[in-house]
């Protein structure tokens, strides 16, 4: 008979050769999982579990090929194939076995040990709620202060602000999933640009990203910043500088959430990566421990376990909405939340933001466990130190707040936003952008909180709080010490005027005051007969010490000067 030319795989024979190969191919096929998936080396993260059960199962197949089947030329009854298959089992495949089940083990035990049911009131703990009063902590807010867009309307408008980048528009695409934080005093939107698809990637990544978008949230005007020097580390880059990636390697053992896009105060591109850490056996209590800062242009990355404090997002709403469920459902122990729900509080659905003392807030509203239309208060919570804050303000849900404003406005066809919480003459106050089908704020209204039926409305923030507080004070809610000073009477003792953007417009100062009121000539043609001397009524914005030229929004003339100046 002849014999076969083909030459069989040159298997290593010695055990130390053979183990030596599954290791080897274990490591690399271990290799790429973990660059791709990027698993933290943590005993308290589950996907390191899957990361090593993989890893387990590769060294078996291996181990199977390279020791469990024979080498052709060697021939064995059934027998002695079997006794060979268990002595296989025996050296290589029992130890990672048992390896496999102890990591089963180990996770259903973290699990079972980590249920609330077992750990009610550590869960409850995880979250210190304080209570607060509405109208002396929350202070009256101005309306270069109050934000006017929502996220989706500020996304729309930085992607729309891309086409200013006619010398690499092509080339770069708005990166979208924007961050809202207190910039300079004012509320803004920031999201990095990104690479338009790989081949972008391939010519432009030696420079970087070369800019990032910035949404002003109360003028609604939206700017592309360009740097000095490109953003190298990004979400768009797909290798060693994608951020995650960059993160990983530098930190391998750290748990993290989602890294947020931020500026400091210069303008300077920052990745915030939140440190994940769990507080409550081995899987549970999801809470936050300080944050890695990684320079978006050099990659630089520290770690703080105390942040800085123009840092505004550690804390993402998602995880205070979630540590308030518990403190809400389990005051009266895991049974309770349940069967009898006996004094039980959740969170409502969405959230907004709220800017207080440069830092950035979380609002959610609270309801019972029922879920009806009415809330019980809401919560203010501070995204970069956790502390929450209930305000007891019995009245209506977003979502019927909401509902409220959209009906004063059907014939329009606007839609109202998520609400953003205001103290307005004291009174707890949803404040709503209405939009119209294509994303664009066409007005305002704002809804009592207590009472939702009141709803006023305007085309400008000045306009629909005038008209809301004219409607307090019919119905008594507010004393008239506590309404801003909205209207001012005098004499003109001053008129200047100037042209801007094709516009005129006069700046009037009245008698015994040093504020001047700027009025538009095309919205109060009344304006342009004024004279010295005149007397006037003027509605305003609402004054502030620091303000010295205001914006007028009518003028009324309630009688002539007997002798106007020249």
């Amino acid at each position: 008979m002849k014999k076969r030319s083909g030459k069989s795989i040159p298997w290593p024979k010695g055990k130390l050769g053979k183990i030596l190969i599954n290791l080897l191919v274990t490591a690399l096929v271990g290799f790429i999982y973990f660059y791709v998936t990027l698993p933290a080396i943590n005993l308290q993260a589950t996907e390191f579990y899957g990361f090593v059960f993989i890893l387990c199962l590769v060294y078996l197949v291996c181990a199977l090929v390279t020791s469990g089947l024979q080498d052709t030329h060697v021939v064995m009854d059934g027998k002695e194939k079997v006794k060979h298959y268990f002595h296989f089992i025996k050296q290589q495949c029992l130890p990672v076995g048992i390896l496999m089940l102890l990591l089963i083990a180990v996770g259903i035990v973290g699990q079972l040990v980590s249920l609330p049911i077992f750990r009610a009131q550590a869960y409850r703990q995880l979250l210190t709620v304080e209570s607060g009063a509405f109208a002396q902590d929350i202070s009256q807010i101005s309306f270069n202060e109050i934000p006017t867009l929502d996220r989706t309307s500020a996304e729309f408008l930085g992607d729309r602000q891309m086409g200013t980048l006619s010398d690499m528009v092509s080339q770069f695409e708005y990166g979208g999933d924007s961050t809202q934080i207190n910039y300079q005093g004012r509320p803004v939107r920031v999201a990095p640009i990104a690479y338009a698809d790989l081949f972008k990637w391939l010519t432009n990544r030696g420079d970087g990203l070369p800019a990032y978008v910035l949404v002003d949230m109360v003028t609604q005007e939206a700017q592309v910043v360009r740097l000095d020097e490109g953003m190298k580390y990004s979400f768009s880059e797909p290798l060693n500088r994608n951020i995650m990636r960059h993160l990983r390697f530098q930190y391998p053992t750290f748990m993290f959430s989602t890294p947020r896009f931020e500026i400091d105060e210069e303008g300077q591109p920052w990745w915030i990566a939140p440190r994940v850490v769990k507080t409550i056996g081995l899987f549970g209590g999801t809470d936050i421990q300080g944050a890695v800062l990684c320079n978006a242009i050099t990659g630089e990355c520290q770690y703080y376990d105390e942040v800085p404090s123009w840092v505004d997002n550690l804390y993402t709403p998602a995880l205070i909405m979630e540590q308030y469920d518990y403190y809400g459902t389990l005051v009266n122990g895991f049974l309770n939340s349940i069967f009898g729900q006996k004094d039980v509080t959740v969170t409502t659905e969405g959230y907004n933001y709220i800017a207080i003392n440069d830092d950035v807030y979380v609002y959610t509203g609270v309801t019972s466990a029922n879920s009806d239309q009415s809330n019980l208060g809401f919560l203010l919570s501070n995204q970069r130190t956790k502390e929450t804050i209930f305000y007891d303000a019995p009245g209506a849900t977003e979502v019927a707040a909401q509902a409220s404003a959209e009906g004063v406005v059907q014939d329009l066809g606007y839609t109202a936003t998520f609400p953003l919480l205001i103290n307005v003459a004291g009174q707890p106050t949803y404040f709503i952008p209405l939009q119209d089908n294509t994303l664009l704020v066409k007005s305002y209204a704002m809804v009592n909180v207590a009472q939702y039926q009141l709803v006023a409305t305007g085309t400008t923030v000045s306009q629909c709080e005038q008209e809301y507080i004219r409607m307090l004070t019919d119905k008594g809610l507010t004393q008239e010490k506590e309404v801003p000073q909205t209207q001012a009477q005098g004499t003109v003792a001053e008129i200047r005027s100037a042209v801007l953007d094709g516009n005129t417009y006069y700046y009037v100062r009245l008698e015994g005051q040093d504020v001047f009121y700027v009025l538009s000539a095309r919205d109060n043609q009344s304006a342009v007969i004024l004279n010295v001397g005149d007397q006037v009524t003027i509605d305003h914005q609402v004054s502030e010490d620091s303000t010295s030229i205001l914006q007028g929004y009518s003028l009324t003339i309630t009688a002539t000067a007997t002798h106007p100046e020249s």
